[in-house]
């Protein structure tokens, strides 16, 4: 389960829209707690770097931008939990793409947002083996 205030589900949701009809991303910083619940604190959007051609069906998040998120996260005692990015004229269900590029471990947000307007809005969790996304519950506080 991932914990997730309203006013960072009102950001991402939010980031959606002004991309679309571009996918948006960030990353989550935040807690994990005894029963490995994740209880998101901060988020940080970060640019697309995908290819301005791809980034209407695909996100990148550079290799520099995630290590200055872990060196934030580091800062404030929390941890990077995951990531988000939107799902432009798509539902909010990771594609075979996100599960060849995600890995095990953090929580995945996506929000689908249909002719520039967002609307569903999951997590998304991917076994330990790779072969297929889990379902998170996300309990908003």
């Amino acid at each position: 389960m991932i914990f997730l205030p309203e006013k960072w589900e009102v950001l991402i949701r939010k980031e959606g829209e002004i991309s679309y009809p571009n996918e948006c991303c960030g990353i989550l910083l935040g807690t994990i707690a005894e029963d490995d619940s994740r209880v998101v604190e901060d988020i940080i959007p970060i640019r697309n770097a995908r290819e301005a051609e791809e980034q209407y069906h695909r996100f990148q998040i550079e290799s520099e931008d995630l290590m200055k998120a872990e060196l934030e996260a580091r800062k404030r005692k929390l941890d990077v939990l995951g990531f988000y990015h939107s799902h432009p004229d798509h539902p909010a269900k990771p594609s075979d793409f996100d599960r060849e590029h995600a890995l095990p471990f953090y929580s995945y947000i996506i929000t689908a947002v249909d002719k520039g307007r967002a609307g569903d809005f999951t997590s998304w969790e991917l076994k330990t083996d790779r072969s297929e996304f889990l379902r998170e519950d996300i309990k908003r506080v």
